[in-house]
């Protein structure tokens, strides 16, 4: 780590603020930031989780952070505030509407405005847009994804493959820097990468890959490495 070119906390909680309010799908002002050795706190109350992963997704961007502690507060206003029935049937539209969603496969329950989503799935990825498809909506006040991906067995010498394959396709530098296990469809990624945005291009490549299950992703993002 190169100690001369570390960024003080001052200088992240600017810069995290100011990526706040430059990112137009959110708030900054219903954000509050905190920031001790790198790591920042997000505190304050949105009215979308939405809006909860749009902040977070903005700190991660700025350089100099190592990890974000996400403590917003979703609170929907109780005037024309959507009923667990209404975000019910939300839901299952969306899921519908997306065309890479099985949905017939994935069900959910609605409770105070948070989500669950159970099921199968073919594809990790299939998983993500899952979650990605319910998580936008108004009345949403957080989604817990409990849906597992039921794959046909692929030899996970194949996978691992497969997956070096596409990281030196996309991300070259990053790929060099990864140790990549692969057991009973469970993936494993460790190493040091300089960025969030590393970290989520990384993750998106293996969640493609035929055969995988899961991914447990142990990158340490550390941007002085």
């Amino acid at each position: 780590m190169t100690t001369a070119l570390m960024k003080s906390d001052t200088q992240i909680k600017a810069d995290v603020l100011n990526e706040l309010k430059w990112d137009s799908r959110v708030d900054e002002t219903d954000v509050g930031v905190q920031v001790r050795n790198g790591i920042v706190t997000l505190v304050g109350t949105v009215d979308v989780y939405a809006k909860k992963i749009a902040s977070r997704e903005a700190a991660h961007r700025v350089h100099g952070v190592l990890d974000v502690v996400d403590e917003l507060q979703v609170k929907v206003p109780g005037i024309g505030a959507r009923t667990d029935t209404e975000v019910a049937r939300a839901v299952r539209e969306a899921l519908e509407w997306d065309a890479f969603v099985p949905d017939d496969k994935i069900r959910s329950t609605v409770s105070l405005g948070i989500v669950t989503l159970e099921g199968q799935v073919q594809t990790w990825a299939q998983r993500a847009d899952a979650e990605r498809a319910v998580r936008g909506l108004t009345g949403v006040r957080g989604v817990i994804n409990q849906i597992t991906v039921m794959t046909k067995p692929v030899d996970p010498i194949r996978i691992k493959s497969d997956i070096e394959d596409a990281l030196q396709r996309q991300a070259e530098r990053e790929a060099r820097r990864l140790d990549i296990a692969v057991k009973d469809g469970v993936v494993t990624i460790t190493g040091r990468i300089r960025s969030w945005a590393e970290k989520n291009a990384i993750d998106r490549v293996v969640g493609f890959a035929p055969g995988v299950r899961r991914v447990d992703d142990r990158l340490i993002v550390d941007p002085y490495e």
